[in-house]
């Protein structure tokens, strides 16, 4: 499902699930878990050979980067991943003793994450089954004739949790966050973004991917003829609907997003996609509107389906049924399937091992159920009230902050605080877990459990449309090393799963943790009144509640920051996307000034915890706290990846590109005009 107003500190691996490797054994019994280390906040990190006036990013975390090469099942290698890495093993033990227990009666919560678990891990049934799992799918496609019956089997298939052609979802009304409403969204591409398709610098990838194709479908059983014709077929038709989509910068734009569409016009105005014969297997009646992302995608859409006949439609449904199930498919195509998005793609050198891959399949399907056993045994009611009075002390800094602001009027400054003061917080894990018992899982059925999952969650979804929204439900699991802002339920979350070092660290002193999860909380704070966020008010309504003048001075500062990140260069010739990225480096300069005025509160308040640690001022342990949140190793490939598709900037620009608009950062390491982290004060940019 998508969540569609989702703002969210990091990008982790990937958007999808991670997948299997030919040189995988073929039972469970052969993988074990190693306990990662601790990731701590650490002057051992420091490399000293480089001035902090040189290059920051590199004088916090050069040993660390020299140390931590990234490992060969992984596409990069940071801060987060550590993180991930420990929560992995926690989460292996809860899922090896919930597969091992004995049962009686019915199916628990501990008993279906248990039995998931052990499908995923049954490598020798599921090579037995091979394509068993989606044969009913590939026979129903077969039997299509018509449009109509193509968008009939097209429903069926996204009430599964199986994509294709355009995306569909239920989220709060942007307009009316009360209430639940029907989405239409672009999609039905392959490869990460619409860029791939059509800029030069993606050639090598497209004709990988064509490659890729052809291996697939003559796994399916195809003569490498007829696997060569459905290849060119599948990327005709992607790439027609790559060239009808927005830019990820223009899908940032919520007001452009966001068209309100009458069912009735809906239906009447599509002169080839029977949307009645869609939204009635969907099971959505009664439909007073659905809010339409992209218009013109769905204007266009009606031309592409057009002008191909429905034998080229039929290929293209054959070859998103097998990429979605791929990974829970026998070894041969999971392994292709990897060989491609995972090597290719992101430079990933061998898969991770099968049961990491299970437990995000786990996490992913049904999350609160594994998430209710992890909290019950690794996260605390201390460590939540502890969590609590840190995002306290930081929301009473940015109110601070809001009052101070010289550029922002009146008027606008009111309407703020009024958001502000509604700003809901969640830490940890729902206070209520989803219930689950509707959904059959079976040792037996790996991919047959995803699909039940999907379609639970999919049906759980529909059924809202038109009803109040749940204000507490979470859009991530407990164990997640993230955190996020949601605009339209003005709520800032934090899973069980960030809350451990080397963001908040009981044992580190307040520097260190105001410039981890204190900068954190400032972030997603922030989030509320960045480019996207800023448009939404007090009730999660977008509506334009600022003024013009106030409009114009924020802009202005903004396009400070878009310039700041333009000039960064990831790669040789390969530049940040200022624009893609500004939401998330508003965000982080936020988090920065509130996390640092946080701290200063702390010393005020208790003078006896200014002392210097390791030869560090606080100041100083702060800045490299926040730095080395930041550090991290990564692959070419999935470099340039991340630069088309993720609204992030890469670690080390996060790690400096907020800092040297600082004096306070200048003022702790000395930095002097001419320094190379010197940034003159007319270039600097405070927004909040």
């Amino acid at each position: 499902m998508n969540n569609l107003t989702t703002s969210i500190i990091t990008a982790l691996s990937c958007s999808g699930l991670l997948l299997a490797n030919s040189a995988m054994a073929l039972t469970a019994s052969k993988e074990s878990a190693i306990e990662p280390k601790i990731p701590r906040f650490s002057i051992d990190y420091i490399d000293k050979s480089v001035k902090p006036s040189t290059d920051f990013y590199r004088y916090a975390n050069g040993n660390w980067i020299k140390n931590n090469p990234v490992p060969a099942d992984k596409a990069r290698w940071g801060s987060f991943s550590e993180l991930a890495e420990r929560n992995n093993f926690l989460i292996h033990g809860i899922l090896k003793s919930a597969s091992e227990a004995k049962y009686s009666g019915a199916p628990t919560a501990r008993q279906k994450v248990g039995d998931f678990f052990a499908s995923g891990m049954s490598t020798e049934l599921i090579e037995k089954k091979r394509f068993e799992p989606i044969k009913a799918e590939l026979d129903s496609i077969a039997k299509l004739q018509t449009v109509e019956q193509m968008f009939k089997l097209l429903a069926d298939f996204h009430k599964q949790g199986l994509g294709g052609i355009f995306a569909s979802g239920v989220d709060a009304d942007a307009k009316d966050s009360s209430i639940y409403a029907f989405q239409l969204m672009q999609g039905g591409l392959s490869l990460p973004d619409r860029d791939y398709y059509l800029k030069e610098t993606f050639s090598s990838q497209r004709a990988a991917y064509l490659e890729h194709l052809k291996k697939m479908f003559v796994l399916l059983g195809e003569s490498p003829s007829a696997a060569a014709k459905d290849a060119d077929t599948v990327f005709k038709l992607e790439k027609e609907l790559a060239q009808e989509s927005r830019s990820r910068v223009d899908l940032r734009d919520p007001i452009k997003n966001y068209n309100k569409v009458k069912a009735a016009d809906l239906v009447s105005g599509s002169k080839v996609v029977p949307w009645q014969v869609y939204l009635d297997e969907r099971g959505i009646r009664d439909l007073p509107y659905a809010v339409v992302g992209q218009p013109e995608y769905f204007e266009a859409l009606n031309k592409i389906v057009k002008a191909h006949s429905i034998d080229e439609w039929k290929t293209y449904l054959r070859w998103h049924v097998l990429h979605e199930a791929a990974p829970f498919l026998h070894d041969a195509v999971d392994a292709e399937n990897f060989n491609f998005f995972g090597k290719t793609l992101s430079g990933q050198e061998q898969q991770e091992p099968r049961w990491k891959r299970v437990a995000k399949v786990v996490d992913h399907e049904i999350g609160e159920a594994l998430g209710q056993l992890y909290v019950e045994k690794y996260f605390t009611a201390d460590a939540r009230q502890r969590m609590a009075e840190l995002v306290t002390n930081l929301r009473e800094v940015f109110s601070e902050h809001l009052q101070k602001l010289d550029w922002m009027s009146e008027a606008t400054r009111k309407k703020a605080m009024v958001k502000f003061e509604r700003f809901v917080q969640k830490i940890g894990h729902p206070d209520k877990f989803r219930d689950y018992s509707a959904v059959a899982i079976k040792r037996d059925d790996y991919f047959g459990n995803v699909i039940r999952a999907d379609a639970f969650e999919v049906a759980r979804q529909i059924a809202r449309i038109g009803k109040a929204v749940d204000r507490s439900e979470w859009m991530m699991t407990p164990p997640t090393v993230n955190a996020y802002f949601n605009p339209t339920m003005n709520e800032i979350v934090f899973p069980a799963g960030i809350l451990q070092p080397p963001f908040f660290d009981i044992t580190m002193d307040d520097a260190v943790n105001y410039g981890g999860i204190g900068a954190v909380i400032g972030h997603e704070i922030t989030h509320g009144y960045d480019d996207e966020g800023r448009h939404f008010d007090a009730d999660g309504n977008l509506t334009e509640w600022w003024t013009e003048s106030d409009t114009k001075q924020f802009d202005a500062r903004a396009q400070k920051v878009v310039e700041e990140y333009n000039a960064f260069e990831a790669l040789p010739g390969l530049h940040v996307n200022g624009k893609l990225t500004l939401g998330e480096n508003i965000a982080d300069l936020g988090g920065v000034s509130i996390g640092y005025d946080a701290l200063q509160r702390a010393l005020k308040k208790d003078p006896s915890k200014r002392k210097n640690i390791d030869g560090l001022t606080p100041e100083q342990r702060f800045f490299l706290s926040f730095a080395q949140l930041w550090r991290i190793n990564i692959r070419e490939a999935e470099q340039r990846r991340l630069i088309t598709v993720d609204p992030h900037s890469p670690g080390p620009f996060r790690s400096v590109g907020p800092l040297v608009n600082f004096q306070e950062f200048h003022d702790a390491f000395g930095i002097k005009p001419g320094d190379a982290m010197w940034r003159e004060q007319e270039k600097r940019a405070r927004i909040w």
